[in-house]
């Protein structure tokens, strides 16, 4: 599954001024007025899959109430010119009527807003229920960049079992609209590398961390670090067994997402900054399968312009080397289309950076790692669908 994706994030940030301000990607790249001509131009890269979604906040306006018109003209020209798409549910943020990820009553909101999409188009078949729920989590109640702009481990842990339930909710109701829904969780891969002797608990406790998401997500017995963390800090018994006891995860592709920026030096004093790539994605990745034994999908990377198209070789020679060694992976993804604005600060400013990460500019004129992109998918395409059934699945 060769694709990219649209990128929608759309939390609320607090400008210097002290308003809260929705940042929404899509509106910054000028998808809204120039969607049609977007997915022309995944078309002209050769892809049949893109990871894409409605603006959740715009759509959801409240209990049972929708609007539907701008996701109606754009998925059924989806449809039309036969891209399948990996249905982005929710992207850091939510409807300004649910508050922020603290809320409890969201996940049933959620629950109901992806059934009623199910039920709108029901022949589509791969969805991203809650995009990247460790990230959301840590973004808004960890750090104080997103949203509810809290920080603390209570308010982490909180943000996180909404985030979850949402997904195990939104997936369940799928599934009684479409019975064959296959869900790909995108997630980020994390490491963390002690730099002292003395931060090696540090370490090891960030490294049990990174897995809290999906270990709920798919009723994954925690360590007992991690579950007395998760108890400490607002978590009942009964809400941890709910999510043992409504596990999905047969019906699950696991999305490994991977940056520059995903792994990171712990440092003696607590604090951690990022470390660049020390073991790369097929360490990381490895990592995760043997956790979970699910089939993978390289569901996110980028690097900005002039080591684009390098780093675009290294990850898919990490992808495919994978797969050679017998890893279920079942897709690659370059993210996104186009360049991004702001996340040089993690959409912490409002200041209309443009990020040099797209296939394509802001002008929609190709980039030498859109070249080098449709070039993989080209060649490699034939080769791998005869490779398909000869993958040893040792999952």
């Amino acid at each position: 599954m060769f694709s990219t994706g649209i990128e929608n994030s759309y939390p609320t940030i607090r400008l210097p001024d002290g308003t809260m301000k929705r940042i929404d990607s899509m509106e910054k790249s000028g998808h809204y007025q120039r969607w049609k001509e977007d997915f022309n131009l995944v078309k002209d890269m050769g892809l049949e899959f893109l990871r894409y979604g409605p603006p959740y906040y715009k759509v959801h306006l409240g209990p049972n109430r929708y609007d539907w018109a701008f996701t109606d003209e754009t998925f059924n020209y989806l449809k039309e010119v036969d891209i399948t798409p990996i249905v982005d549910l929710c992207h850091f943020g939510v409807p300004d009527w649910i508050g922020d990820f603290q809320n409890p009553d969201w996940p049933v909101h959620f629950a109901e807003y992806a059934r009623a999409f199910a039920r709108r188009f029901p022949y589509l078949q791969f969805y991203t229920p809650v995009n990247e729920i460790f990230i959301a989590a840590t973004f808004s109640a960890q750090y104080g960049w997103w949203n509810e702009r809290l920080a603390s481990d209570k308010a982490f842990v909180t943000a996180l079992k909404n985030l979850c339930k949402a997904n195990v909710l939104a997936m369940q109701a799928i599934l009684e609209v479409h019975p064959q829904a296959i869900f790909i969780q995108s997630e980020s891969s994390e490491y963390f590398h002690a730099c002292h002797p003395a931060c090696i608990p540090q370490a090891e406790f960030l490294n049990e961390k990174r897995f809290l998401s999906l270990d709920l997500t798919y009723g994954y017995p925690v360590s007992v670090i991690m579950y007395e963390y998760l108890l400490k800090n607002g978590m009942t018994e009964e809400e941890y067994n709910w999510f043992r006891d409504n596990n999905i995860k047969a019906k699950c592709i696991m999305g490994n997402d991977y940056y520059w920026t995903n792994e990171h030096l712990v440092h003696k004093d607590g604090t951690t900054s990022a470390s660049g790539e020390v073991f790369g994605y097929y360490v990381i990745t490895h990592q995760y399968f043997s956790r979970y034994r699910l089939p993978i999908m390289h569901t996110e990377t980028n690097m900005k312009e002039p080591d684009a198209v390098n780093w675009l070789q290294k990850q898919w020679a990490n992808v495919y080397r994978l797969r050679q060694d017998g890893v279920p992976i079942m897709g690659f993804t370059w993210y996104s289309l186009t360049d991004q604005v702001d996340w040089d600060t993690a959409l912490r400013e409002d200041a209309g950076r443009v990020n040099q990460l797209g296939l394509y500019d802001l002008d929609r004129k190709i980039r030498p790692v859109g070249i080098a992109y449709n070039e993989i998918v080209e060649e490699w395409k034939e080769v791998l669908a005869k490779e398909s059934y000869g993958v040893h699945m040792n999952y």
